[in-house]
């Protein structure tokens, strides 16, 4: 069953300052990084982003949906607007700290430029990370542009050299998260629908949100809900 509308409506039922205290308490954030989460308007943006998840994803993973992020806020790279994959890549690495702290509390890193072989050729995955709750190797691929379909192709290729060569017995499938700079609503739900890897996309943002931008995509929502509800 899908977890998305009841975790929603719960959110939406704990409020903004309910909905603050219990991720906290759950990710263990200190004093600054609930600030920086507050600040970076937390609540709005998963509340009104839910993860774009492909139906395999939703399948081996249930509870991906409170994992995984729609968009995910990485303004302590302080990187230039044209900057380039290599200038994400090395900035996550020297922020690894705040890297994972954005991405939650049980993922651990693995390694970058992790290295997978197949029939010969040497590939590399930009970064591999392991979810403890999900007992699953995640591999992000680092997209500076727009979504494209033929994006999942790549990370479906790395999932299925993960779990032949490098995934425990106990562990679950591997998950594949690209991560790029915009995308299609559409464009990404048709080829995830027919994707056949457990895999998402999802957004990454260098600046704070628009916060004004938000509460009126929030109020959209309260809206929407209203009328669904009745």
């Amino acid at each position: 069953m899908d977890p998305q509308p009841s975790y929603f409506k719960q959110m939406q039922r704990q409020g903004r300052e309910g909905f603050y205290l219990k991720v906290s308490a759950r990710e263990r954030w200190g004093k600054r990084e609930l600030e920086r989460q507050i600040d970076g308007a937390l609540f709005e943006r998963v509340l009104t982003g839910k993860p774009k998840l492909s139906p395999l994803m939703r399948e081996l993973h249930p509870q991906a949906t409170t994992v995984f992020k729609d968009r995910y806020l990485m303004e302590f790279l302080g990187l230039p607007s044209n900057h380039t994959e290599r200038d994400l890549q090395r900035g996550l690495l020297g922020h690894l700290k705040a890297f994972l702290l954005e991405l939650g509390r049980d993922f651990c890193f693995v390694g970058t430029e992790y290295p997978i072989q197949v029939g010969g050729s040497d590939f590399a995955i930009d970064l591999l990370c392991f979810h403890r709750g999900l007992q699953a190797l995640v591999a992000f691929e680092l997209k500076i542009g727009p979504f494209e379909p033929g994006h999942l192709g790549q990370l479906s290729f790395y999932l299925e050299a993960l779990d032949r060569g490098h995934r425990k017995p106990h562990e679950a499938p591997s998950i594949g998260v690209l991560l790029c700079k915009g995308q299609n609503a559409d464009v990404v739900e048709f080829a995830l629908n027919r994707t056949l890897s457990p895999a998402l996309v999802a957004d990454y943002e260098t600046q704070l949100p628009d916060k004004a931008l938000l509460r009126a995509k929030l109020d959209e929502f309260y809206a929407l809900m209203e009328l669904e509800g009745r």
